[in-house]
């Protein structure tokens, strides 16, 4: 009897030190794709790993947990795709390394902009999301009246797990967007504002001209006088689908609630997504008397600012020989 015992202590020995030394051993798999909703238990998501050939076998895994107690796996979706140890395996899923995919979007993108975006990095269709974002319930408390999501996107680089849905990227989008209106202390009302800080991102790209551009608005605004904006007639023109790569004259007399050629006030809504200075820039223009500008035409991409018709029509001139027009 006492020999049995002792065969079979030595068998346990050579077990445990054969498993001790596989835990240690490197598993090359081919790309694997896993994903475990919450409430996957222990075994479950151990079977699941060897069965994709992460490790040796699921006892490898338990074995692992057993000698570190106490650790807690996280939910998601993980990519296995370079050579790892049971025990790196078993800290990835500790940290909840779970595989996320970025997805940029650049100040100014319209809402259709960001709908290819999406679809582009392989979340949802385009048309989905667009849907979903034409829904403006997620910041009716901060604009009731905002006809879509449109300008409360904010524009940012973000990392989402490749199965989010649309809803739940636009929730994600205006969730960033309230953490930056509430660091610009933009207030209870954000349509207008983030409307202006919308033509203000389509009209200049240069960072000392923002709120300059702001003051215009605001003034001609002030005054009664239309925008005149040509990005709002270019937005116009893409919501009834006829945008043929330039503005027409025809362009700047169709009668649209966002054509500020021919409507006056601020359009509806935003025409673009705002970043944090343009948002700046509507909130806080610059003291300024200007009512017109044009672009200089220099390659630049900065304008000339005017207080007179006269001085913004020699201006115009200018621009046009730079055009050779």
């Amino acid at each position: 009897m006492k020999r049995i015992f002792i065969i079979l202590a030595v068998v346990l020995i050579a077990a445990a030190g054969s498993i001790g030394l596989s835990l240690n051993r490197q598993i090359l798999p081919s790309e694997q794709f896993i994903e475990f909703p919450k409430g996957t238990g222990t075994m479950e998501i151990a079977s699941r790993l060897a069965a994709a050939g992460v490790i040796p076998s699921r006892w490898h895994l338990l074995a692992a947990r057993a000698l570190r107690p106490g650790q807690r796996w996280q939910a998601g979706e993980y990519r296995f795709h370079k050579p790892a140890t049971v025990w790196e395996v078993a800290d990835r899923l500790k940290r909840g390394d779970v595989y996320l995919v970025e997805l940029r979007i650049p100040e100014g993108y319209n809402l259709y902009d960001i709908a290819g975006a999406v679809e582009q990095a392989g979340f949802a269709k385009a048309i989905a999301f667009i849907n979903a974002a034409r829904n403006p319930a997620l910041i009716r408390d901060l604009a009731p009246h905002a006809p879509s999501l449109e300008g409360f996107l904010f524009p940012s680089t973000y990392y989402v797990p490749r199965k989010t849905t649309a809803e739940v990227l636009c929730r994600l989008l205006t969730d960033q967007f309230r953490k930056e209106w509430k660091l610009a202390d933009g207030g209870p009302n954000a349509l207008a504002a983030v409307t202006l800080a919308s033509l203000v991102e389509k009209e200049t790209g240069a960072p000392e001209e923002r709120a300059v551009v702001a003051a215009v608005y605001r003034n001609r605004l002030q005054l009664g006088m239309k925008l005149e904006a040509d990005p709002t007639t270019i937005y116009s023109a893409m919501l009834e689908g006829i945008w043929r790569g330039k503005i027409y004259k025809s362009d700047l007399q169709r009668l649209h609630p966002y054509n500020t050629y021919a409507v006056a006030g601020l359009p509806p809504g935003p025409i673009a997504n705002p970043g944090r200075a343009a948002l700046s820039a509507a909130l806080h223009p610059a003291a300024s008397d200007y009512l017109f500008f044009v672009a200089k035409g220099d390659g630049t991409g900065r304008h000339n600012f005017s207080k007179t018709y006269a001085e913004h029509a020699r201006s115009v001139i200018a621009w046009r020989r730079g055009r050779g027009a």
